[in-house]
Formats: C-alpha cells, sequence, structure tokens
C-alpha cells in the first residue's frame, strides 16, 4: 500500500470511529435515568478515546486525496474490527466495576470484544448468561450496537459528516450496500435511517400494545427491525410465551429483511410494490416454504400447533437472520438443524439489514441454470435474454451478475468451511452443532445450540468473531484489506 493510500484510510478511519464516541454519548442519558452512575465513567472513557483516535488518525491526514472504492473496501474491514474494539470499552469496563463473573463476562476483554463485534456486525451470539441480570445501560448499549450496525456504521458516517460526492458513494458500496433510493448516496442513507427509525417506532408500539413492557419493547424493537436478535431475557422471545408478541416479532424480523427500496416504494404507492419485486416475493415464498418444511420436522417433538408455532418463528428468524428463538435448539434433531442452517446461508433481501448469501444472489444463480439450459438446446447465434420479473437482461449484464453471485456463494460456503474446521477442533461438540453455530455466526444470525459460551476457548471467540465481520461485510472487502497487507509496493492492491 503506498504511503498516500495509507493517508487516506487512516484518515477515514479516524472519521468511523467517532461514531462510537457519538453513540457513548447518546448513552450518557441512559445510565443517570436509572442510576447508574458507575456507568458514566466507561462511558465518557469510550468518548475520549474515540475522539483521541479521531485526532491521531484524521487531523494528520485530513488533506489526503478522495477515497476511492479500493480505499473504502479497506476502510470498512478495518473500521469494522476498530469499532468493535472501541465498542467494547464500556462493555469491559462496567462488568470490571461489578466483579465479573459468568453473571458480567465482559469483565474477560475477548467475551467483551466478542459481545461488541456480534453487536455492530447484527449477529446476536452472546456471551451473557442472564442478561436479564445486567445494569440497564449495558442492555441498552447491546441494542445500540445491533440498531447502529444494522444500518452500518460508515452509513451513520455518512449521513452526520460525510458529504455528497464520490467518497460517500465508494464508502457505501464498500460496506455491502449496492441499491440506491435516489441518485445521491447521502439522499438514500438519510431517506433509508427514517424508513428505518419509523419501523423501529411501530414496532415499539406494537410490542408494548401486546403486552411486552416498554423498556424491554424498546430493546427487542431495536434488535427486531435491524434482524439482531439480542435479547434482555436468556430464553429470547420465548420468555413471553405470546403468540401475539411472536406475531409481531416476527413480523418485525419480515420488515428487517426486506430491501429499503422497496419499503421506499412501498410507502409511496402501497402494499402491491411488495408482490411485484422479483426478490420480496422469491423471499416470502421461501420463508413460506420453510417455516412448513422445519414445523413438520417439528412433529416429532411436540403437538402439530406447537411444531408448526416453533418451526414458523424459528425459519424466519434463521433466513431474516435475526436469531431470536421461541424454543431451546439443543434437542432439535440435525434434520431440523439443517435447515435452520440453510435459511440462515440464504439470507434476507439485497439492501436489508439482513445478512446471508441474499436472496436475490439465489435468485441469480437458480434462474441461470435455467437460462443456461435454454442456450445450450438453442442455436449458438440465438439471443436469449436471462429474465427477472419484467426485467430482462442482455446476455453480457447477465454474465456478469451471475458470475458475481457465484463468485460471492462459493466464497461464502469457503469461508463457512474453514471456519467449521477451525472451530471443531476447539470446541467439544459434535461437527452438525459446529456448522450450525459457525452458519449462525457468518451470516449474522445469531441463534445458538449453546456453544456460544463465556468459558468457550478465546480462541474459539476470535473464529466466530473472524466469521460474523467475514460475513456482515460480504467478504470482498476482508479479501481487499489482505491483498493490501499483502501488495505494499506499488498501486498492485488496488488493481482488478
Amino acid at each position: 500500500m503506498r504511503s498516500e493510500d495509507l493517508k487516506i484510510v487512516l484518515r477515514d478511519l479516524g472519521l468511523v470511529v467517532t461514531m462510537v464516541g457519538v453513540m457513548a454519548a447518546l448513552s450518557l442519558p441512559v445510565a443517570a435515568a436509572f442510576g447508574e452512575g458507575y456507568a458514566l465513567w466507561p462511558l465518557g472513557l469510550t468518548i475520549l478515546t474515540s475522539l483521541g483516535l479521531w485526532a491521531l488518525l484524521y487531523l494528520p491526514f485530513r488533506r489526503a486525496g478522495e477515497a476511492q472504492l479500493k480505499h473504502g473496501l479497506v476502510i470498512a474491514a478495518l473500521g469494522w474490527l476498530l469499532v468493535s474494539t472501541v465498542g467494547a470499552l464500556p462493555l469491559h469496563f462496567v462488568s470490571v466495576r461489578l466483579g465479573g463473573g459468568t453473571v458480567f463476562p465482559y469483565a474477560n476483554m475477548a467475551s467483551a470484544f466478542f459481545e461488541s463485534v456480534s453487536g455492530f456486525t447484527g449477529t446476536g451470539l452472546t456471551m451473557a448468561l442472564r442478561p436479564d441480570l445486567l445494569p440497564r445501560t449495558l442492555q441498552w448499549w447491546r441494542s445500540f450496537t445491533e440498531w447502529v450496525g444494522g444500518m452500518g456504521v460508515i452509513v451513520l458516517m455518512i449521513t452526520l459528516i460525510a458529504g455528497p460526492g464520490m467518497a460517500a458513494a465508494n464508502l457505501y458500496f464498500a460496506e455491502a450496500r449496492g441499491e440506491k433510493i435516489h441518485p445521491s448516496v447521502l439522499s438514500t442513507v438519510r431517506t433509508m435511517w427514517w424508513i428505518f427509525a419509523l419501523y423501529t417506532v411501530i414496532a415499539v408500539v406494537g410490542l408494548w400494545g401486546a403486552g411486552m413492557p416498554p423498556w424491554e419493547a424498546v430493546n427487542h424493537a431495536m434488535t427486531g427491525v435491524a434482524t439482531g436478535g439480542f435479547s434482555v431475557w436468556p430464553e429470547s422471545i420465548g420468555h413471553y410465551n405470546s403468540l401475539a408478541i411472536e406475531l409481531i416479532v416476527i413480523l418485525a424480523m419480515i420488515a428487517g429483511a426486506i430491501s429499503f427500496v422497496v419499503h421506499y416504494h412501498t410507502l409511496q404507492r402501497g402494499l402491491g410494490v411488495l408482490f411485484s419485486d422479483v426478490q420480496t416475493r422469491w423471499m416470502l415464498a421461501l420463508l413460506l416454504g420453510g417455516a412448513a418444511v422445519v414445523g413438520a420436522e417439528g412433529l416429532k417433538l411436540a403437538s402439530p400447533a406447537v411444531a408448526f408455532r416453533w418451526g414458523t418463528f424459528q425459519y424466519v428468524s434463521a433466513m431474516t437472520c435475526t436469531g431470536f428463538q421461541t424454543t431451546s435448539l439443543g434437542g432439535w434433531s440435525d434434520t431440523g438443524k439443517l435447515l435452520l442452517v440453510l435459511g440462515m446461508v440464504v439470507g434476507g433481501a439485497a439492501g436489508s439489514t439482513a445478512g446471508g448469501i441474499k436472496v436475490m444472489r439465489i435468485v441469480l444463480l437458480v434462474r441461470g441454470v435455467s437460462w443456461q439450459l435454454r442456450r445450450i438446446v438453442r442455436p449458438l447465434d440465438a439471443i436469449i435474454p436471462l429474465r427477472l420479473g419484467r426485467n430482462a437482461l442482455p446476455e453480457e449484464v447477465a454474465f456478469r451478475r451471475i458470475a458475481e453471485a457465484a463468485m460471492l456463494a462459493f466464497l461464502w460456503v469457503g469461508f463457512l468451511v474453514l471456519g467449521t474446521v477451525a472451530l471443531s477442533h476447539l470446541v467439544p461438540a459434535r461437527l452438525a452443532d459446529v456448522l450450525f453455530e459457525v452458519a449462525s455466526a457468518q451470516g449474522n444470525v445469531g441463534l445458538s445450540v449453546g456453544i456460544t459460551h463465556p468459558e468457550m476457548p478465546t480462541l474459539a471467540k476470535l473464529v466466530l468473531c473472524f466469521n460474523m465481520w467475514v460475513g456482515r461485510l460480504e467478504i470482498i472487502p476482508v479479501l481487499m484489506f489482505l491483498r493490501a497487507l499483502l501488495f505494499r509496493r506499488g498501486d498492485r492492491w488496488g488493481r482488478p
């Protein structure tokens, strides 16, 4: 990496890390309101650390050039690690103040870092065995990291700091965001935020109206719409045993997994837009089909009513990459777990807060197979467009999009296998359970069969952190970061 490239990366990392300071400042009233004065200085330390890194990284290089896409990819990869590290400080120092142990596991910095990575990546795997016993400040901080992380820390930075231009656009695309509502990226992210905030408020009102206490409604609405999955109860949504609450949470999870572009046009034109969008149609069909199959598999464990209720909630939670649970998954059959793994691998819609490979890429691969079979039996000079809903893609565009989808799917599965092999050597668990846990981490889901635990080896925590990081960034920024480290001389790291 050239000196000028490094200056650009460091400068923008200094801007990204200030977002954690903003979050900590907004969290001070929570600590004060609940009388948790011991949480004020860890939040203050987080603010000072954020400002210190801003002064160290941004000020010396503030006149560096404009960030290009190659810079944006490295900034995204490093930015999420930096933000997660600073975001672990409130978790760690509050837990140290309260004595640590299994009730306050973040006194172990590796556990605090794990929780912060899980929060900012919108995963929801947790080190907290009793989140109900955590101080309100930490409950809030966990939910806040998922709410911000669901949209993206860089998206927040663009909204608050960055102005219009190619630099903002490059950073936006580097954070695994591709769809635009408006021609301007700045207008797009601001529109996304107000839609996101609106749905969060609606979810809060709905959960409160269904009988959930106000504080819990706020936390679960934030993590539900963000498809994060942190809960204030160890039993997650199963604590309430309420069909009304489960239905509202299901709607919130599905809303978070639908593209913001579709939400915008739905709010403008009505619900018909949902069914005219090919990706949303496929996602809803996969959710219905998957819920039915998982429910049928659950008949081995429970009555039909209970099995399909469990199956529907868990499959929607898996495919929307949220991670809420209404039942323990440890006793499920391997087939049931595998079905949930498939949902986690597919994930939600592109342009949403969900993880996974994304429904649109699955659509491209499935339709691409059919398209290629039709091309085989036609004359070589025949022009056969690839149809996606009402759109017909020219051959050149179709080949490029299918190739991109295949590459991402191949890399995604490859990292899933690597993570499974690594974790299987670090924890005493069955291979099916290890695969489930790694898929949950890489899909940024948060469902667990019990492997994730504060007493697990530090290296095992870091393996899952790596998979969460890779999954949230959709792999390419991580590979570009590694490329930048390997090709330090010249500009080779930025070439196609």
